[in-house]
C-alpha cells in the first residue's frame, strides 16, 4: 500500500512538472503587429537618422512592486516584446539592430511564467524580426565596436523625452518631473537625463542627439492595424460610458460609475485604464481633470465621464455628459445642443490637407449662422456660447498609444492616419457649470470617420439610454454581516 502512495505521489510530481515546464515554455508575445510592421517601423528610423548614426533606445525598468510590468510605448512600438531591462541598438553604419536583454531568471519564471530573456535568442529573432539577441552586459563592448576605435564616432541618437508607460503622457510626465525638480528635497534627475549622463561618462565621443522627435512623427501617422486596435478601444470606451449612463441616478456616487465602466474594460480584455476617469457631478465637472470621485450625484445637477482603457497598448478618449436624473432641463438643452452642434460643425470641415486653424475657423463660421435667433436662459450662458466661437482649445490632442498622444496636430496640414480629439468646450463661472463633449476623429483619404459616433450624444438618445437600467441597479452595493 505505502508503495502505491508513493508511486502516485511521483507520478503526480512528475505530470505537475510537465504542467509547469510547459507553461513556462509558453512565449508571451503580443499577437496584433506582424514582425514585418515592426521591422519597417525600425527602417524608418534607419532613413531618418542615416548611415553615420546609430539609434539606442531604453526600454523600461522592472516594477519592485506587485504591479504587472508594462513596456514603454517607445520600446514596445518597436519591438513588441515586454521584458524589462531592455535596449535597442540600430546601427545605421549596417542597418543591422540588436536587442540587449538580462539573462534568464529561473526562480522568477517559476513564480510568474516565461520571460523572454537572452536565453531566448532564435525565438526573439523569429518573434521580431530583429538581427541579434545579447546580453544586457554587452551593451557597452558593442558601443564602443560602432566607429570609437576608429573614429570619426557616428551620432548616437536615444529619446530624451520622458517615456510612457501606461496611464501617463508626456504633457504630465514633464509637468510631473519638473514638480520634482523644484523640490529642494528631491530633484531626483530623470530616467532620460540619468542614461544622458551615463552615455556621457562612459563613451563621451558620441555626440548625442534627441530621437524623441523622429519617432512622434513615426508614431503619429497610424497603420491600419493601430487603427484596428484604437477602434476597438473607441468601442469599449464607449460600451463603458454607456453602461455609466444606464447606471446612473440620483444618490449614485461617482465612483461607482467608474467601477460600472471598469467592469467593461475588464470584461473586453482591456488591462485597466487608459488614464484615471474623470467623473464629474455638478460643480465637479467644471475642474478638467477631477478624480478624486468621491461625490453623491445630485437630482437636477449634469454629470461628466471622460474616459478610457489602455487596450493592448493602445487608448481612446470620449466624453458626454447627461442629466443626473435622466431628463435634461430646459437650460441644460440649450448649452448641450450648442455643444453638440459645434462638435458636427468641427467634423464637416476635416479632411487630408487642411490644417487646424482652417477647422476651428469654418466652424466657428457655421456656429455663427448657428446662434442666429436662438435664445438662453440667462446672459451668462449667451456671453459662454459666444466666447466659444473664439477658443481654439476646441480641436485637441492626437490619441494613440497615449491619451495625450506625441506629435503634433495642430497648425499643420493633415494625413490620413492621424488620429486626434474633436473637443467643443464652454465654461460658465458664474455657476461653476462646464459643458462639453469629445470624440475620436480618423483621417481617412476620403475626409474623416468619428470613431466614437455611435456612443449617445443627442439629448433624446441619452435620455433613451438611461431607462435602462445599469449594473449598479442589477447588482447594488452591499455588506455583508459575519455572525461572531
Amino acid at each position: 500500500m505505502k508503495q502505491q502512495k508513493n508511486a502516485i505521489l511521483l507520478l503526480t510530481l512528475i505530470l505537475f512538472s510537465s504542467i509547469s515546464a510547459a507553461a513556462q515554455d509558453k512565449n508571451y508575445f503580443q499577437t496584433d503587429f506582424s514582425k514585418e510592421e515592426f521591422a519597417e517601423r525600425r527602417s524608418k528610423i534607419f532613413e531618418k537618422i542615416g548611415k553615420n548614426a546609430i539609434a539606442l533606445i531604453q526600454g523600461a525598468s522592472g516594477v519592485a512592486d506587485f504591479n504587472v510590468f508594462r513596456q514603454s510605448n517607445e520600446f514596445y512600438y518597436l519591438t513588441g516584446l515586454e521584458t524589462p531591462h531592455a535596449y535597442l541598438l540600430l546601427d545605421g553604419r549596417n542597418q543591422r539592430t540588436t536587442l540587449y536583454l538580462p539573462h534568464r531568471d529561473a526562480d522568477r519564471e517559476n513564480g510568474e511564467g516565461k520571460i523572454l530573456s537572452a536565453e531566448d535568442a532564435d525565438v526573439i529573432k523569429e518573434l521580431t524580426g530583429i538581427d541579434q539577441v545579447r546580453g544586457v552586459e554587452f551593451l557597452s563592448l558593442n558601443l564602443v565596436g560602432t566607429g570609437l576605435i576608429r573614429p570619426p564616432a557616428p551620432l548616437l541618437y536615444t529619446p530624451l523625452s520622458p517615456a510612457e508607460t501606461g496611464t501617463d503622457s508626456r504633457d504630465e510626465l514633464l509637468n510631473g518631473q519638473a514638480r520634482v525638480s523644484s523640490d529642494p528635497w528631491d530633484g531626483r534627475f530623470s530616467r532620460e537625463a540619468r542614461f544622458r549622463q551615463l552615455l556621457n561618462a562612459r563613451t563621451p565621443q558620441f555626440e548625442i542627439r534627441d530621437l524623441s522627435p523622429i519617432l512622434d512623427s513615426l508614431r503619429l501617422i497610424k497603420s491600419k492595424k493601430e487603427i484596428d486596435i484604437i477602434r476597438r478601444a473607441t468601442e469599449i470606451a464607449g460600451l463603458a460610458i454607456i453602461e455609466a449612463m444606464r447606471s446612473t441616478e440620483p444618490g449614485v456616487y461617482e465612483y461607482q460609475l467608474d467601477a460600472a465602466a471598469k467592469y467593461i474594460f475588464y470584461l473586453n480584455g482591456s488591462r485597466g485604464d487608459g488614464y484615471a476617469s474623470i467623473i464629474g457631478g455638478g460643480s465637479n465637472a467644471y475642474m478638467g481633470h477631477y478624480f478624486r470621485k468621491t461625490d453623491k450625484l445630485k437630482d437636477g445637477d449634469l454629470v461628466l465621464m471622460d474616459y478610457a482603457p489602455d487596450y493592448h497598448y493602445y487608448t481612446s478618449d470620449v466624453t458626454r455628459m447627461w442629466a443626473v436624473n435622466g431628463k435634461f432641463t430646459q437650460e441644460q438643452r440649450e448649452l448641450c445642443s450648442y455643444i453638440l452642434a459645434y462638435r458636427d460643425a468641427l467634423f464637416r470641415h476635416v479632411r487630408p490637407g487642411v490644417t487646424s486653424d482652417y477647422v476651428l475657423d469654418s466652424a466657428a463660421k457655421d456656429m455663427e449662422k448657428y446662434l442666429i435667433g436662438k435664445t438662453f436662459a440667462k446672459p451668462a450662458h449667451l456671453k459662454a456660447v459666444q466666447a466659444g466661437l473664439k477658443f481654439r482649445g476646441h480641436f485637441q490632442h492626437p490619441v494613440g498609444m497615449a491619451v495625450h498622444d506625441v506629435g503634433n496636430v495642430r497648425n499643420v496640414p493633415l494625413q490620413a492616419g492621424m488620429v486626434f480629439t474633436i473637443d467643443p468646450m464652454i465654461w460658465i463661472p458664474e455657476e461653476k457649470l462646464y459643458i462639453r463633449i469629445e470624440d475620436v476623429a480618423l483621417v481617412t483619404a476620403e475626409g474623416v470617420e468619428n470613431l466614437s459616433a455611435f456612443v449617445p450624444s443627442k439629448l433624446e438618445d441619452i435620455e433613451k439610454t438611461m431607462t435602462e437600467k445599469g449594473l449598479i441597479q442589477f447588482r447594488p452595493p452591499a455588506s455583508i454581516t459575519i455572525a461572531k
